[in-house]
Order: C-alpha cells, then structure tokens, then sequence
C-alpha cells in the first residue's frame, strides 16, 4: 500500500501550503483543493485517507462539503478547521461525525496528531 493520501481544502494559499508542507514531513502524501467543489470534481476524493476543510469558504463551505462526503464515504474522517470561534458550530459538526474541529490558528503538531488519529482509527477495506 503507498502513502495515505490527506486531503486540504481552502481557499486561502498559505493554508494549503501549510498542509502540503505539514502532510509531506510526515509521510503522508497532499493533495490540496481551493474549494469544496473542485475537490468533489476532481474525482480524487476515494483516494483520501482524510480530509481536512476550512468552514467558511466562497460558495460551498465546509460543513456542507463534510455532508456529502459522509453521503459518499461514511467512513472517510473529515477535519474541520476554522478561524472563527463558534463553539454551536463546533459542536454540530463534531456531531455530525467530524473526526476534529480545530480553530486557526492552530499549532501543526495538533493537526497532526488529529490527522494521525483520525486515519488510525479509521476502518478502511
């Protein structure tokens, strides 16, 4: 098997080559996105071992794009992140099945370790 595939999506540059940098040192390969629906057009969405997506972005925003990949992939952990504190927010995606929910700025050794425990506690066959 190669390299788990973390997926990033933002409309802000330096986010997605934060995550690109941050997957890469860890092993992971990226694949980073700057909108929810070029992910979902892109096709590359059943290679995700994750997926880590910024709340509020232009057109889709996150939590509607972590609803329709748990319609596609019930299993596919999704990360939120967001740079707007709204514990509600939070709190509905985190019921919603989001694998973590981390507010910018965030430390990348904290997304890391969500990352890790998020593929390691994720069945895939």
């Amino acid at each position: 098997m190669g390299k788990h595939v973390v997926v990033g999506v933002d409309d802000d540059f330096r986010v997605r080559e934060s995550i690109v940098r941050l997957a890469e040192s860890a092993g992971y390969a990226p694949l980073v996105f700057p909108s929810a629906e070029a992910l979902l057009e892109s096709g590359d969405l059943r290679e995700a071992a994750c997926v880590i997506t910024d709340v509020r972005m232009p057109g889709m925003d996150g939590l509607e794009l972590h609803r329709r990949i748990r319609t596609i992939d019930p299993a596919l952990p999704v990360i939120l992140i967001s740079a707007h504190v709204d514990d509600e927010v939070r709190r509905r995606a985190l019921n919603e099945g989001a694998a973590d929910f981390l507010y910018k700025p965030f430390d990348g050794e904290e997304l890391l370790r969500s990352i890790n425990r998020a593929i390691e506690n994720t069945p895939r066959s």
